[in-house]
């Protein structure tokens, strides 16, 4: 009597060859060491410290790093150093994090549509997105600033709007190239909708490529809401942001230069680690990375 051979069973995701690829980039595992100790810090900080990010202690003004329980100093009204970079860590972190996921679904939904469709409504998607790359990006985020409110909501708005382009061409790159392959040549002729092949047959093929594109954007968009609130038209004071409190540092550089030492570490820090972790991924889902 023949018995059935069972199938192995799936590999899991944390076991996956992608994974274990990921697993030994070094620069990555470093990239992730930072994201999670800022976040940590950020988000479980405050609740560590004696001080709000509010408190001010007029006599400990200008106070240098490790002074009492200021473990990073205090700024010139003697607030805490240490509970305004991890508040404004939060803010910061988190603009980036939903201008990401607002830039990449707008760039994946252009980019499916763009590469699938083809034709004339294909050309016109794509040169729209050729017009937004026309200008530098931060003078567009300048200028929509200069005639909004800048709140964190908008400051996040603003920067969704200015970093979908790459997001779009790249989809839409992927996706022509699978447009003619055979999966989707049978999903036509059984008669799926296009919606349907666009959003359940071809994004998941390009999945990779969207993460990899959406982890850089994180550290774009931490940079450009440090960049706008540096030049005084994002986060406004008292809310804190790691731009802002670089901002109001460059009068104090010769007298306490730690007040823009750390908040430029801090941005120095998520950036390159986002950006870590962007190229370990980038390796990890290229197949050929086993090769070399």
């Amino acid at each position: 009597m023949l018995t059935e051979t069972p199938l192995p069973p799936p590999d899991r995701w944390w076991r996956s060859r992608t994974m274990r690829r990921f697993l030994r980039n070094r620069l990555a595992m470093v990239g992730v060491a930072l994201i999670v100790g800022l976040t940590l810090a950020c988000f479980v900080g405050p609740y560590l410290l004696p001080f709000d990010d509010l408190y001010i202690d007029l006599r400990a003004r200008f106070a240098p790093p490790g002074t009492g329980a200021h473990i990073f100093g205090t700024d010139p009204l003697g607030r805490d150093i240490a509970a305004r970079l991890f508040q404004a860590g939060q803010i910061s972190l988190l603009v980036g994090f939903f201008a990401m996921l607002m830039s990449t679904v707008v760039g994946t939904v252009v980019g499916v549509v763009a590469g699938f469709r083809g034709g004339w409504m294909g050309a016109v998607l794509m040169r729209v997105v050729d017009a937004f790359l026309s200008f530098p990006s931060i003078f567009l985020l300048l200028a929509l600033a200069a005639f909004i409110e800048p709140s964190p909501i908008m400051i996040t708005i603003i920067i969704a709007v200015t970093s979908w382009m790459e997001v779009a061409r790249i989809v839409e790159a992927e996706v022509k190239s699978l447009r003619d392959r055979d999966f989707v040549m049978a999903a036509r002729m059984l008669g799926l909708p296009a919606w349907q092949i666009m959003f359940r047959e071809l994004l998941p093929n390009v999945i990779g490529p969207i993460i990899v594109a959406a982890t850089l954007t994180v550290a774009r968009a931490i940079l450009l809401e440090a960049y706008v609130s540096f030049l005084g038209y994002g986060i406004q004071p008292p809310l804190p942001s790691w731009g802002n409190m670089l901002n109001g540092a460059q009068q104090y550089l010769d007298k306490a230069p730690w007040l823009a030492i750390v908040p430029g570490l801090a941005i120095t820090a998520a950036v390159a680690g986002f950006n870590f972790i962007g190229d370990g991924l980038r390796d990890a889902l290229d197949a050929r990375s086993d090769q070399r």
